[in-house]
Parts: C-alpha cells; sequence; structure tokens
C-alpha cells in the first residue's frame, strides 16, 4: 500500500544552475554533490540533507520557489524543516540563491520526494445508508452502484477490499457484493416483503488484503434496505383454502333462502360472510365488490365496500343461484372472481325456538328505570334472551322479542331493561315472546329476575328461596316452581315448595335447591304453596301476594 515509486518529469530532478557557459568546474561558483532526494512521509529528519559549496565571498539563501517553511539553512548546510506528509505534499523545492555583493552568482534547486506510507484509515462518506428496494427487483439488478458505497483513502494508492457482514439473520442470501473491490450491492434472490421486509448488513473496507498485514485500517457503515411491495398479488377471497404467501386458493360461499321471504339483513354464508383483501398486504388497497353474473332477476344486491350479500326481491320457488362475485381493487389494477351458491328452499315455517326453557337475571333493588338486567351465571354480562330459527340462520336478525306479562321490565332487542325502581327485593317472573317478524312464528320462554339487596357476586348461583319459605317445617330445601295450570286472570302461579313435592304433581321446576334451610311447612298443596309464596315476595298483581307471570 502506497507509492514506492515515482516517475519524476525529467525536468523536476535536474538541479538548475545560472552560471556561465564553460564555468561549472570553476569553484567560484555554489555547487551540491546531490539535489534529489527521497524521504518517507511521517519521517522527521534531524541530519542536513546536503552540505552546499559556497566560495569564499558568497552567502547563499532560499529563494522565493522554495516550498514555504519545508527547508532552513544552518551554516552551509540545507535542513529539512518539516515532517513531510505525502497527502498534504509530494514534492518539496529547496530554490539556493547564492549571491555576491547583492548580485546573484548561482541557482540551485533541491527536490524531496515525500514516499507515501499507508497511515491513514479509509473513511466512508456515510454512517448509515437506507434505500427502498422495490419488491418486483429482478435478480443480479444492481441495488446500490458502486459509487454510491465506495469509501475514501488519503493515502492515493491504496487497493480497498470490501466485505458485507449481515447483521439481520439470513440477508447474506438475497445481497452480496458484485467482488471484493467493487462495492456494488447486488439482488442475488427474489425478495418477499411478507417475508423480510427489511435488512441490515455491515459493510465494512480494509486497506490491506488480510487482517494480519500492518499496518491496517478499516471503517465500517451501516445499510439498511427497505423492500418496497410490489402490486404482484390480486385480492384474495378469504378464508383461503391455501395460502403460501403467493397464491390463495380462494373460499367459495354457500347460503339458503326461504322461498317467499325477503330477508331482512344480510345472508348469513358458510365459511363466513363474502370477505376479500388485498394480496399485498404491505399495499392493501380497498376492495369494490360486485356481482357480474348469475343474478337472476336481480334478486340480490351486494354491498360495494363491505360485501354483504342481501335478498332484494323474494324467491317464488325453489331453485339455486349461482353468483359470480367480482373483487377488485380500488386503484382498478387487479381483481379476482370467487363464487357463491345460495339455495332457495321451501320454508316449512317452523316457530322460532329458545335454546332454554328458563333464564335467571338479576338486578340490584334500588335500580332505576332504563337498568340492564345482568346474567345471573355471569353477572358481569348483561342477560341476552335470543331466539332461533330452526330452518334458516338468516332468519334469526328478524326475530323481535316482548315482554307479555310484567310492567316491570322491558325488552331492548335481547336484554332486558327495568321499566321502573325496583323497592323490594325478591324474585319476579316474567314471559317473553320471540316473533318472527318474516314467517310469523312465535315462541315463549321465561325470565327469573331475582332483585337483591346489593350488587349481585362474581360468581353465578341459586336464588335466595323467600323468607317463608324458611319459616318452618322439616324439608332441608326449596326449589321454586311454576304450576302448569293457568290462573283466570292470566299467566302461571310462581311458588316455592320444598323437596317434598309428589311426583304426581303437574309442576314445572324453575331452579334446582341449593340452600340449607332451617326449616319449611309442608307443601303438599297448592294452597299451602301460595303460603309459602307470601313469605317476602314482591307483589304484583293488586291485592295479591304472589308473583304471577
Amino acid at each position: 500500500m502506497g507509492s514506492w515509486a515515482l516517475l519524476w518529469p525529467p525536468l523536476l530532478f535536474t538541479g538548475l544552475l545560472v552560471r556561465p557557459p564553460g564555468t561549472m568546474a570553476q569553484a567560484q561558483y555554489c555547487s551540491v554533490n546531490k539535489d534529489i532526494f527521497e524521504v518517507e512521509e511521517n519521517t522527521n529528519v534531524t541530519e542536513p540533507l546536503v552540505d552546499i559549496h559556497v566560495p569564499e565571498g558568497q552567502e547563499v539563501t532560499l529563494g522565493a520557489l522554495s516550498t514555504p517553511f519545508a527547508f532552513r539553512i544552518q551554516g552551509n548546510q540545507l535542513f529539512l524543516n518539516v515532517t513531510p506528509d505525502y497527502e498534504e505534499k509530494s514534492l518539496l523545492e529547496a530554490q539556493l540563491l547564492c549571491q555576491s555583493g547583492g548580485t546573484l552568482v548561482t541557482q540551485l534547486r533541491v527536490f524531496v520526494s515525500v514516499l507515501d506510507v499507508n497511515d491513514n484509515a479509509p473513511e466512508f462518506p456515510f454512517k448509515t445508508k437506507e434505500i427502498r428496494v422495490e419488491e418486483d427487483t429482478k435478480v443480479n439488478s444492481t441495488v446500490i452502484p458502486e459509487t454510491q458505497l465506495q469509501a475514501e483513502d488519503r493515502d492515493k494508492d491504496d487497493i480497498l477490499f470490501y466485505t458485507l457482514q449481515e447483521m439481520t439473520a439470513g440477508a447474506s442470501d438475497y445481497f452480496s457484493l458484485v467482488s471484493v473491490n467493487r462495492p456494488a450491492l447486488r439482488l442475488d434472490r427474489p425478495l418477499d416483503f411478507y417475508e423480510r421486509p427489511n435488512m441490515t448488513f455491515w459493510l465494512l473496507v480494509r486497506d490491506t488484503p488480510g487482517e494480519n498485514v500492518e499496518p491496517s485500517h478499516t471503517a465500517t457503515a451501516t445499510l439498511v434496505l427497505n423492500v418496497v411491495p410490489a402490486d404482484l398479488r390480486p385480492p384474495w377471497f378469504l378464508p383461503c383454502t391455501f395460502s403460501d404467501g403467493y397464491v390463495c386458493i380462494q373460499a367459495q360461499y354457500h347460503g339458503a333462502v326461504p322461498t317467499g321471504h325477503i330477508l331482512p339483513s344480510p345472508l348469513v354464508l358458510r365459511p363466513g360472510p363474502i370477505y376479500a383483501e388485498d394480496g399485498d398486504r404491505g399495499i392493501n388497497q380497498p376492495i369494490i365488490y360486485s356481482i357480474f353474473r348469475g343474478n337472476v332477476n336481480g334478486t340480490f344486491i351486494i354491498h360495494p365496500d363491505s360485501g354483504n350479500l342481501t335478498v332484494a326481491r323474494s324467491v317464488p320457488s325453489p331453485m339455486t343461484f349461482l353468483l359470480l362475485v367480482k373483487g377488485q381493487q380500488a386503484d382498478l389494477a387487479r381483481y379476482s372472481v370467487t363464487q357463491v351458491t345460495v339455495e332457495a328452499v321451501a320454508a316449512a315455517g317452523s316457530p322460532p325456538r329458545f335454546p332454554q326453557r328458563l333464564y335467571r337475571g338479576t338486578v340490584a333493588r334500588g335500580a332505576g328505570a332504563g337498568v340492564v338486567v345482568k346474567d345471573a351465571a355471569a353477572p358481569s354480562q348483561p342477560l341476552r334472551i335470543q331466539a332461533q330459527d330452526p330452518e334458516f340462520s338468516d332468519l334469526n336478525s328478524a326475530i323481535t322479542y316482548r315482554i307479555t306479562n310484567h310492567s316491570h321490565f322491558r325488552m331492548e332487542g335481547e336484554v332486558v331493561l327495568t321499566t321502573t325502581t325496583l323497592a323490594q327485593a325478591g324474585a319476579f317472573y316474567a314471559e317473553v315472546e320471540a316473533h318472527n317478524t318474516v314467517t310469523s312464528g312465535t315462541a315463549t320462554t321465561v325470565i327469573e329476575i331475582q332483585v337483591s339487596e346489593q350488587e349481585p357476586p362474581s360468581t353465578g348461583g341459586a336464588p335466595e328461596p323467600p323468607a317463608a319459605a324458611r319459616a318452618g317445617g322439616s324439608p332441608t330445601a326449596v326449589r321454586s316452581i311454576l304450576t302448569k295450570e293457568r290462573r283466570p286472570e292470566g299467566g302461571y302461579k310462581a311458588v316455592w315448595f320444598g323437596e317434598d313435592i309428589g311426583t304426581e304433581a303437574d309442576v314445572v321446576v324453575l331452579n334446582a335447591p341449593t340452600l340449607d334451610v332451617d326449616g319449611a311447612s309442608d307443601s303438599g298443596s297448592g294452597d299451602e304453596g301460595e303460603g309459602a309464596g307470601r313469605g317476602g315476595g314482591p307483589y304484583d298483581a293488586p291485592g295479591g301476594d304472589d308473583s304471577y307471570i
């Protein structure tokens, strides 16, 4: 490393003597025995470079052409006055003027060639370079040209050696340098934005071929490559039955509608609602949906933004619709198509069904109007009453609910709300009717609402029986039941009985006995049950002490 030999123009190595012709051998002129020297940079030369022969009566001085501050003359000797630095000045010149009585007699030139040594580390013009690389860049393309990654070395003739070291695991599989002396960055394999959205490298440069060479200097810089997603993939209808990140075998959707009815809400499809997303998730273009084939008589409408499929016209008779649905990127660059199969099936008109015969809720005593009744089994959640159409789940959204026989509560959708302040603790029973607004089918269920003295606990349990049920007698547990016989004024009688109910009793059990009681009156008859039910339960019917539903 460094220049070990310099080619000098002939004139630079010639001492120019201004003297009359034919007088070279005469002693009355100044002379030196050598006028060209070589000195390695950074060398402190303390010895004189050369002795100057100065005739008697003459004096020698440095001329104006001398390198400033580089030389001095002591006596008749020329000294180097500086520690030479090749990068600052590679050639030093001393102009020697010999004069006699103010008249120039001789002019000499002495040259010092400064030899380069490897004393400077290379430097990159940046510490960190961050660039964006398109995902669809062709393999073997130059990602960063050599001129942008080259380091600079003030040692002019140094040859630099470059190494690329990965900081992101596996990054070296994707990028490399063109050669050890050419730091252009090249792409070696296709990029995948989802697999490796960015990669980081150390770029190292050394001014010697190996590490063990002395002297040797290095420098490093950081390269950050951010992969920019390219629009390579069309929209994908989800869920994919297979996907490897490049290809999606798209979902096909299936559903059914009842003949003769218009559904009030979007169709429920399998394996899920119509939904597509940009296959290039890094770009994530919005998807626009449309039906472009199979929509006989304009029976269906698809929402262009959500993909929800709704029925616009009733289907008079059973048939099968094969809808081709397009999902197109908002920039119109790419689109995909999937099939939606909808069966129009004759509906039997079955009424809705409740999955439970009895629902239990709880609310704090003193709760005002508009308070949500909580689920007794999960007191942090509202009690939800949900019926289902046994034939078409699409019709579930057409079911409405109302409480038929109790003025203290009302339905808001599937949730039970209070309509007044509940001042007395106890159990209320209410009948909820589900009405399918499409098929007109109805069904009913019962809610047991426990009004407690305090906020319901975090875990559910059986409701506390009325105090009268615990007032005396021998049974150790009680249970609440509904008599199946309707009362003349409407509804059923809700009463508490002990465990010794006979098997012949025509009753519906509302809760399993879980509480130990000190005693209760024998309850072998309905009248005894009525007496038990009056022990602390809230009043519902005017003039009566029992709760009716």
